[in-house]
């Protein structure tokens, strides 16, 4: 079958990403016209939740897909960073949303409106629930292969609105049960859950974005890669961290001083080839040491150098 996007890993990110977009303008569109026509505070937060949604997942749709842009002369690493800016963008919209909702919220506690009940508000939301379960899930299913952040991101934030709109359809309950401050009590809920939502979601990526340390389990997997290979006598000065989604290795190996440059060279092409292999690693730099000198850096400066002998370092005439 054909797509207008292809079948490729960016395609399928992209088409992903349209998905969102459209999940969350259907939600919005059935939410907040309800919450309008019925004045219902809780609604409103519901669908105005959704429009962070809907900006997250287009930013998501145009730009996150630059992830699977090779390097250039521009971004001689890849563009492995744009993706978690672009999550970021994402959970820092989320949450200042979530701020502005709460605030909302709390004057409906100061002045409360008259919430008009009807089965319509228990249908939009029952129609929200099943519309962002099912993203949820089409979100979860494509980005099982993908691996992606951004898609991450947007599959968190499709579940956390069903607990948001649980929390509103609570407030709709209280109107039918003659306890409208309900209404902007379930308001207030939902709009901490998206501050919340919005925090961690940022608090990742900007991980991803300043070179953080991975857990340990995954220095531990590089440390048992290069081990596995036969030449390796030692391990120092192991580095590992994020360089966007990826990570990135820089370590010294010690080897046996007496091989050849050539024996020497296929060893590293070896242990390059094996963490590059390992999953989420992208970039790797392997130095090799002669085993039993101890690292160049840590060694004495020889005796008989320029400075010791007074000659002078400079060219001479």
């Amino acid at each position: 079958m054909l797509s207008p996007f292809g079948n490729d890993d960016r395609a399928r990110f992209q088409r992903a990403a349209a998905v969102n977009v459209a999940g969350n303008a259907a939600k919005i569109a059935v939410v907040g016209a309800t919450g309008l026509a019925f004045n219902s505070v809780a609604l409103l937060a519901d669908a105005a939740h959704s429009v962070a949604d809907l900006v997250a997942s287009a930013v998501v749709f145009v730009w996150g897909g630059s992830r699977y842009e090779s390097a250039d002369e521009t971004h001689p690493h890849g563009h492995q960073r744009i993706e978690p800016l672009t999550a970021l963008f994402v959970g820092a919209t989320v949450a200042v949303l979530g701020l502005l909702l709460l605030r909302e919220s709390v004057l409906g506690f100061v002045g409360p409106v008259e919430v008009r009940a009807s089965l319509l508000l228990v249908g939009a939301l029952l129609f929200a629930m099943a519309d962002m379960y099912l993203l949820y899930r089409y979100t979860e299913l494509v980005n099982a292969d993908l691996g992606s952040t951004a898609l991450a991101a947007l599959a968190v934030d499709c579940l956390n609105d069903i607990y948001t709109t649980i929390a509103a359809l609570v407030g709709v309950f209280g109107v039918f049960l003659n306890v409208p401050v309900l209404d902007p009590v379930a308001g207030a809920l939902v709009s901490l859950l998206v501050v919340y939502q919005g925090i961690e979601i940022g608090r990742e990526n900007v991980t991803y974005l300043v070179g953080g340390a991975p857990p340990p389990g995954d220095r531990e997997r590089v440390v048992a890669a290069l081990r596995d290979n036969p030449a390796v006598e030692g391990v120092h000065d192991l580095t590992v961290f994020y360089d966007g989604t990826d990570l990135e290795v820089e370590v010294h190996v010690e080897v046996d001083g007496e091989m050849t440059l050539r024996e020497a060279h296929s060893v590293e092409t070896e242990l390059v080839t094996t963490l590059r292999g390992l999953e989420d690693v992208g970039d790797v730099h392997v130095h090799l040491d002669p085993s039993g000198l101890g690292e160049w850096k840590d060694a004495p400066e020889a005796p008989d150098s320029a400075a010791d002998r007074g000659d002078d370092a400079g060219p001479r005439e």
